[in-house]
């Protein structure tokens, strides 16, 4: 695949910069995204890469890549997850999602196994503020692949509260 993102240093994924998204409040109104599923085995993804790769050459060929990329992945059961991918317009041949509503979010870093942990100290982050979690987003920053070049794994806790 050819160069997603002119400032990416990988050819791939953007570095990511946690500062924007560290103990934030968010509101969207209408954010669009492509939405597809993702095939899991206790929240283990299977088929992420193959599922990534069809839907940013749809994105791309459809001139639809967002400025700043963002990837949610709603963790719904043990055996699959909807994951969310940000873009500019509608994308043909492809199911669209419009997210609304205000958000409280925390970057985290380090491996995947920390993600209980990580999921306990949003909630404990989320109640601090005197509210209530509706439902949770992951925001993966990079792949695995970047997350290596780059030194990092952040991976970013959105509440809807």
């Amino acid at each position: 695949m050819e160069k997603l993102y002119e400032d990416s240093e990988t050819g791939c994924c953007k570095r990511f910069e946690p500062e924007p998204w560290e103990d934030k409040e968010i509101t969207w109104h209408g954010k669009l995204f492509l939405k597809d599923h993702v095939t899991s085995f206790f929240h283990i993804p299977l088929n992420f890469g193959k599922v990534m790769v069809k839907n940013m050459e749809r994105i791309k060929k459809a001139n639809a890549l967002a400025p700043e990329p963002v990837l949610l992945s709603d963790e719904k059961s043990l055996w699959g997850a909807d994951i969310y991918i940000a873009i500019s317009k509608e994308v043909p041949e492809a199911e669209m999602e419009k997210i609304s509503g205000t958000f409280l979010s925390k970057v985290f870093e380090g491996p995947y196994k920390d993600m209980g942990k990580w999921i306990n100290e949003m909630k404990t982050y989320v109640s601090s503020k005197g509210k209530n979690i509706k439902k949770m987003y992951f925001f993966y920053t990079t792949c695995p692949k970047c997350a290596k070049a780059y030194g990092k794994n952040y991976v970013v806790i959105l509440a809807e509260v």
